[in-house]
């Protein structure tokens, strides 16, 4: 019992601490209406600058540090899309594929860098006492709750309601004398810099970093977007934003369920999580397909 309760224990952590991801692309993709690729490459980003500050003795800064990287990366997607005129995919697969190099780079040319005997935000927790053996669940959750927070604030002040505007529709933004392109701009920042928030949260918590650990977290973030908002719901950005955290939280209990119950081989572990990303993206055709064939055999 205390081995699922560990892995449990670890499921929650990682969760909150990879929920600021799908938080992002409720940004991007539900408020915005923009496919933003750019989160793989983000995600490295956040982790990596966040690490190698780590290294250097400043673990707090890190995390800071690595959402501005995380911005800068938002507004090149951003400058792409807005200024010359890339469409929205090829500007976040331009940007990602960029950021390859850059975190290479941040990193030291390295494709890996280890926190090992280095103190970390959870290591510098634990040694207070604070917490207790739940240190890291309480900053996993502390890690995600103000974000979350400070997310919904900001789309309900006025800038924030033209972002949504913007998403909802373009044209009448334009009209009311409102520039889509600085909206749009701001929308892609905030949402990277929570993308890097989760990475460099991410890594300081497995203390390491990989030159491929980003790879398939944008349809993972979306997987849990969706598997959140079929829970709740998405009528309104409260709403939106606990359905990412949730979602999150459900998809790595799973994994780790899958993961422990040995129902397939680790070698197949990558199939199940491709599995489980298409059935939560489908799952609202498929819901609303099996509503219409009991209204058709009803009315039969």
């Amino acid at each position: 019992m205390s081995v699922v309760l560990s892995i449990l224990k670890t499921a929650l952590e990682l969760g909150l601490l990879y929920a600021p991801v799908p938080m992002a692309l409720f940004l991007s993709y539900r408020v915005l209406d923009i496919a933003d690729l750019t989160t793989d490459g983000c995600f490295v980003l956040g982790a990596a600058v966040s690490v190698v500050c780590t290294v250097a003795g400043h673990p707090i800064l890190g995390v800071f540090l690595a959402m501005i990287a995380g911005v800068c990366a938002g507004y090149v997607t951003a400058f792409l899309q807005t200024r010359l005129g890339v469409p929205s995919i090829l500007a976040g697969i331009i940007t990602n594929t960029g950021l390859y190099t850059i975190n290479l780079m941040v990193m030291g040319w390295k494709a890996n860098v280890s926190l090992l005997k280095v103190a970390t935000l959870f290591s510098m927790l634990k040694s207070t006492g604070f917490g207790g053996q739940s240190y890291a669940t309480i900053l996993a959750g502390v890690s995600v709750v103000i974000p979350a927070i400070l997310l919904v604030w900001f789309l309900n002040t006025r800038l924030g309601l033209s972002i949504r505007a913007t998403g909802d529709n373009i044209d009448m933004v334009r009209a009311s004398s409102v520039n889509p392109v600085f909206t749009i701009t701001v929308g892609l920042c905030v949402a990277n810099a929570l993308t890097a928030l989760s990475g460099a949260m991410v890594g300081q918590y497995q203390n390491t970093v990989d030159i491929n650990g980003g790879t398939g977290i944008v349809v993972i973030g979306l997987a849990c977007l969706i598997i959140g908002e079929t829970v709740l719901g998405r009528r309104t950005v409260v709403k939106g934003v606990i359905a990412a955290i949730i979602g999150s939280i459900i998809y790595r209990v799973i994994y780790a369920v899958v993961l422990y119950t040995g129902i397939v081989p680790v070698q197949g572990l990558k199939l199940i999580t491709a599995i489980v990303v298409a059935l939560a993206i489908a799952f609202p055709t498929i819901k609303s397909s099996a509503a219409f064939r009991r209204r058709k055999r009803k009315n039969a």
